[in-house]
């Protein structure tokens, strides 16, 4: 079973729609260094998609992603939640875990979308206190994703960048750094993309996504549904002459193309770091 890397490498987002023609290649195959999961997609007890992964994960070594945790509710998540990501996280033997800086819901309620917090001294502290808890839950360091946002709360009294150091410094965690999300919000709250990067630690950053956006009127919206822009593709070398070579993942989540169109894009990941 293959579950190490012998450098950072360049991963997919494993989707049903391949899981055949993944097992169907040979061992390593695809250009595909790792895949990376979504974890409440296998927090199950059984059926397809867990023995897929169970075939999968033989050849390749995967990662695990999160949507559910809500690290940024007070009450933190929920125990029952843990202890099922846990479990799973003990079958796959991840290369790591990650999930979202927001909330997803409240008492108890999933709202199946991703909410930025407000950047604030007290938002800081609950989300630390709470990435704290999980560590030592899961006995691992946890990766936190910056995500899109479409509007800001008056209450803020950080920016967001320094509000994603500050989180990964004060907690002893990790950062997985999605570019097209700081390409989205830079461009719907105007400020400049490379003074979120600057802000950020150079030794927390273990991932990279790279994902599609869907321009609409007044902003734009990160949908997944889309090859990845030209705009994010130059930020990504900005990223990648500020942080060094880093594991980097494509994200698809809607309009699932063909895997060679997805390699293909890994394959144009891979020509920006050896240019870096």
């Amino acid at each position: 079973m293959n579950t190490t890397l012998s450098s950072p490498g360049f991963g997919l987002g494993l989707r049903p729609a391949h899981y055949q023609e993944i097992i169907d290649a040979p061992s390593g195959g695809h250009d595909i260094d790792w895949f990376e999961i979504l974890s409440e997609n296998y927090m199950v007890p059984g059926g397809k998609p867990l023995a897929m992964l169970d075939r999968i994960r033989w050849d390749y070594p995967m990662a695990m992603h999160g949507v559910s945790m809500s690290i940024g509710t007070p009450q933190g998540p929920s125990h029952d939640y843990l202890r099922e990501l846990k479990k799973l996280m003990q079958r796959v033997q991840p290369l790591w875990v990650s999930d979202h800086l927001c909330w997803t819901g409240t008492h108890g309620t999933n709202m199946h979308d991703l909410f930025p917090l407000p950047y604030t001294e007290e938002a800081v502290a609950t989300v630390v206190r709470n990435v704290k808890r999980v560590q030592d839950y899961l006995e691992r360091p946890l990766l936190l994703e910056n995500v899109s946002s479409y509007l800001s709360f008056e209450s803020d009294t950080f920016q967001e960048w320094d509000f994603v150091a500050a989180v990964a410094e004060e907690s002893d965690s990790l950062i997985l750094l999605d570019v097209n999300n700081v390409y989205v919000s830079s461009v719907n709250h105007g400020f400049d993309p490379l003074v979120y990067l600057d802000a950020l630690p150079r030794h927390r950053i273990q991932q990279i996504h790279l994902a599609g956006h869907s321009v609409q009127e007044g902003c734009i919206i990160d949908t997944h549904d889309r090859e990845v822009s030209d705009p994010v593709w130059a930020l990504y070398a900005e990223a990648l002459r500020r942080f060094g070579p880093v594991a980097t993942m494509i994200e698809r989540d809607d309009n699932i193309p063909p895997l060679a169109e997805l390699t293909a894009e890994l394959r144009r990941a891979r020509a920006f770091a050896e240019a870096a």
